[in-house]
Order: structure tokens, then C-alpha cells, then sequence
């Protein structure tokens, strides 16, 4: 009596691990974190909207890697949206996710390491 092959099972699709970058992982944390105040070091760009329908960007790290201290542009900043105030209808600040993940990581790391 000949031996039966057993029949072959299909083959299965590898699973493939879904992964998310840190970038992407951080770009999730800070849309969900109200935020209230940032440091200066880790704002990409300030667009401030005037009443008059204007808007005005500031390049916040590009003044940063021209050498400005970080304590001199704060304060700058800070003067001329008070100075301005009355025409300001709103400031967007945006947040660079490299400076806040090159910042927290290693902190968020040491403090998880042993878990």
C-alpha cells in the first residue's frame, strides 16, 4: 500500500512587525500633550497673524544656528509680542520634534532602563 502524502498546508504570509520611527513616536506624544510654554531651543518657527490679516514668520532655529544665545532671543521675542499685542489676532508656535526627542530621549531612556 503506497504511503500518503499529507496534503500541504498553504503557505502563510510572513507577519510583518509594524514599526514606528522615534520621530513618529514623538510626533504622536506632542499632539497629544497640551502644551503651554516651550523653550526657545526647541521651537522651529514662531508665525505670528496680525489683526490686518499678515502674517509674519520667525525662523527661530535658523536664528539659533546664526549664533544667537538662546536667553537674548527669549527675551526678543517676548519684547516685541508684548510690544505688539494690540495688532497680534494669534501666534502658532511650532515645535521641531528632532530638538524635543534629541532632548528627552536620553533622559526618558536612563530613567527607563531599569524596568
Amino acid at each position: 500500500m503506497p504511503l500518503q502524502q499529507k496534503p500541504k498546508k498553504p503557505k502563510q504570509s510572513k507577519r510583518h512587525k509594524l514599526t514606528i520611527s522615534s520621530k513618529d513616536k514623538w510626533k504622536q506624544i506632542l499632539r497629544e500633550v497640551e502644551k503651554v510654554e516651550a523653550p526657545v531651543s526647541v521651537i522651529q518657527t514662531i508665525t505670528v497673524h496680525l489683526v490686518d490679516g499678515t502674517q509674519v514668520d520667525i525662523d527661530v532655529q535658523e536664528l539659533l544656528n546664526e549664533g544667537m544665545p538662546v536667553e537674548d532671543l527669549e527675551q526678543e521675542i517676548n519684547d516685541k509680542l508684548d510690544n505688539l499685542s494690540e495688532i497680534i489676532r494669534t501666534v502658532d508656535f511650532h515645535i521641531s520634534v528632532d530638538h524635543v526627542a534629541k532632548t528627552i530621549q536620553p533622559a526618558t531612556d536612563n530613567l527607563l532602563k531599569n524596568l
